[in-house]
């Protein structure tokens, strides 16, 4: 799951659309199998249109050499994006404040300021949604503001992602390897709490 998801962003970096989304949607199947194909395809797509809209949003705001005048694209029409992520939010039932905050994460991470932030409240409620509870990231004792281990892991693998070294990706995976395990953990005790609770019980 870890390398599908460096798959899909490494296809957005290579404008590979439909790679995108079905490297984007290996990692989604697996995230939210209980979910109807259909929408776990659209959300898979849901976020790669998000991608694929971040880049036209900045393709009205780059000079003839190709540099990118932030401050333009900071006043920019990001409605496209926050809609993608909309969209993705409805399908794969995640809280609809995951959508307003990935659109200004992204945003900031163009154009400057503290991105990481609203990055990891963002994922806070994907989190919720693939693992099937709101108590993430139920920490058992002080530190309680903070946005839970995964939601790290994600925005540090986003930093890794900047680096567009083949020894950075490779470090992105080992970084969201983890993440990954706990939601799939989740996953597996989650089935055989149902399997316990279907089998008849012995007499």
């Amino acid at each position: 799951m870890a390398e599908a998801l460096c798959a899909g962003f490494r296809a957005h970096d290579d404008a590979r659309y439909s790679d995108a989304v079905e490297a984007f949607y290996a990692v989604d199947r697996r995230q939210f199998p209980r979910l109807e194909d259909a929408d776990v395809r659209d959300g898979a797509t849901a976020y790669a249109d998000a991608l694929w809209a971040k880049d036209a949003a900045e393709s009205e705001c780059r000079n003839a050499d190709g540099t990118l005048r932030a401050v333009d694209l900071a006043d920019a029409d990001w409605g496209a994006v926050h809609r993608c992520f909309r969209r993705r939010a409805d399908a794969l039932g995640i809280d609809p404040a995951y959508a307003k905050k990935s659109a200004l994460a992204w945003r900031r991470h163009k154009t400057g300021g503290d991105y990481w932030t609203p990055m990891q409240e963002a994922q806070l409620y994907e989190l919720r949604a693939a693992l099937g509870t709101d108590r993430y990231p139920d920490k058992p004792s002080e530190g309680q503001s903070g946005f839970g281990p995964e939601a790290a892991r994600y925005a540090l693998g986003v930093e890794l992602h900047d680096m567009h070294t083949s020894h950075h990706w490779a470090q992105a995976v080992a970084v969201m390897t983890p993440y990954y395990e706990r939601i799939l953990r989740e996953h597996r005790d989650r089935d055989r709490r149902d399997a316990a609770r279907s089998s008849p019980r012995s007499i």
